[in-house]
């Protein structure tokens, strides 16, 4: 089997905050280039501080370029961000739903083979604000309501989804928001069964 696919997503998809293997898609990517008898093409398109708004603005040349067999989307938890105060989002829910929908439909001109993953479990204690920026918050309600969005989305468009939201705990997470290398290698496994069990790879 010959299999292009395109990962996209934030800095949790370029695998920050993993030392060891360089994040979930990566080990993907390791993984799938060990099958001797299959070949892959796996791209990690993951861009640090993306939202969806970024992601639309690269989408269609990225798939394009590459001309991918399946297509991954995990995106939002930048989205689910907010800006000093809770209602003055970083992406609005609304926006966040029409920019989902946008994607899926420039995805269905390269693939039927659409996966969204889900966001990630947050440690909001440690980022409200965030360290590195006191005029951004996470908080672990936005982040379920945007997870619920794609979720929703996925099954009016009888799309797959791969839930993240329960997986991690907060060991796994190195400053509250970026999965550590535990996190990762957990997310992998998931993300690797779930592909196995819906005859992806």
């Amino acid at each position: 089997m010959e299999k292009i696919i395109n990962i996209f997503g934030d800095s949790i998809v370029w695998g920050a905050c993993d030392s060891e293997m360089g994040g979930w898609a990566n080990r993907l990517k390791n993984y799938l280039n060990s099958k001797a008898e299959d070949y892959f093409e796996v791209y990690n398109l993951g861009v640090g501080g993306n939202n969806s708004e970024e992601l639309l603005k690269r989408f269609s040349n990225e798939n394009a370029a590459r001309n991918p067999n399946t297509i991954m989307i995990a995106i939002g938890i930048n989205d689910s961000q907010y800006i000093n105060s809770k209602d003055n989002p970083y992406v609005s829910l609304q926006k966040f739903e029409q920019n989902l929908l946008e994607l899926i439909e420039q995805a269905k001109k390269f693939t039927k083979e659409i996966i969204f993953v889900g966001l990630t479990k947050i440690d909001e204690t440690r980022l409200m604000p965030v360290p590195w920026d006191e005029t951004r918050y996470f908080d672990e309600e936005n982040a379920a309501l945007y997870n619920a969005k794609i979720k929703e989305i996925c099954g009016n468009n009888k799309l797959l989804f791969i839930e993240m939201l329960d997986l991690l705990n907060d060991d796994d997470l190195e400053e509250g928001l970026h999965p550590n290398s535990k996190g990762h290698e957990k997310m992998f496994l998931r993300i690797k069964d779930f592909l196995i069990e819906n005859k992806i790879i």
